[in-house]
């Protein structure tokens, strides 16, 4: 039960990340983001060709946010530039980074080398803890830094004026500001937070595979139908506390299937089946909830 338990907050609290950056993009700015399957395996691909090279495990992450910040701010110049439909620019976004993904390394998995040194194995504060326990610290540190900075950068005049373009375009435009800089700034910011994730992820696995992206905007629209249907009428709970529970619940779900019994090959056909059942229980398909 404990093993369950330190798993299960582990893996919601690694995954957390990319449930905020689905957040960012079809709460906030309702911009259908599909690149973030892209992202995600981009701060792998990087993060892993980095480490392998001996590169510090930190840099690595910064390297991979940015490499992932990049991407998204190219789904938003395909789109705010040359006027693609936003679900069509997020599609060839994904499809060009698979392709890179593979450029990265060669070859599409990499497995770490025991030399190869994480953020799970550097310093000495955690070093009598058991590497479960510290990759479960660890990732709770990350998810809980990340989504205190959000909650900082929504009350700044950037964050209101993000959330105003997915709340009231018009008025936006009308107070004179550039609507699509900001789109590009606030999938910019999604795709990084995405492709940290990614970078972390990989260093928890201590593996890189150019599919391991497959299902993440399912995964990330599920955490957020889940946690904001769960505090929808406790007001003094703030989006991104919701989103990250839904995270938790959400993975607490996939592992207790892989207790039943599920082998791994039927975890994806888990997760579409767990997404149906969420979005039905929403009453509103979720459209609504994830709008709220």
């Amino acid at each position: 039960m404990i093993g369950f338990l330190i798993s299960t907050l582990t893996q919601g609290a690694l995954y957390s990340l990319v449930a905020f950056g689905v957040y960012i993009t079809y709460s906030v700015l309702n911009f259908p983001d599909l690149s973030v399957d892209g992202t995600f395996p981009l701060g792998a691909a990087l993060t892993a060709g980095l480490l392998l090279r001996g590169a510090n495990p930190w840099a690595a992450l910064a390297a991979a946010m940015a490499a992932g910040m990049l991407a998204g701010a190219f789904t938003g110049v395909v789109h705010v530039v040359f006027r693609v439909r936003d679900l069509l620019a997020g599609i060839i976004t994904q499809t060009a980074l698979f392709s890179v993904n593979l450029l990265i390394n060669g070859t599409s998995n990499v497995a770490l080398e025991r030399s190869a040194k994480t953020i799970f194995q550097t310093g000495d504060v955690l070093g009598g803890v058991s590497l479960g326990t510290r990759r479960l610290i660890v990732a709770l540190a990350i998810a809980l830094a990340v989504k205190l900075l959000l909650d900082l950068y929504f009350r700044t005049k950037s964050g209101l004026l993000l959330r105003a373009v997915g709340d009231n375009a018009a008025l936006v435009t009308a107070l004179g500001k550039n609507m699509g800089a900001v789109k590009i700034l606030g999938l910019a910011l999604s795709n990084g937070l995405v492709a940290l994730a990614g970078g972390i992820v990989c260093q928890a696995d201590r593996s890189f595979t150019s599919t391991m992206g497959a299902g993440q905007v399912v995964f990330g629209l599920a955490s957020v139908i889940i946690g904001i249907s769960l505090f929808r009428k406790a007001s003094f709970v703030r989006a991104t506390t919701a989103v990250l529970v839904g995270s938790i619940l959400y993975k607490a779900c996939i592992q207790a299937a892989m207790q039943l019994g599920f082998q791994p090959f039927m975890l994806k056909f888990v997760t579409a089946m767990l997404f149906l059942l969420v979005l039905v229980l929403s009453g509103r398909k979720g459209e609504t909830i994830i709008r709220a």
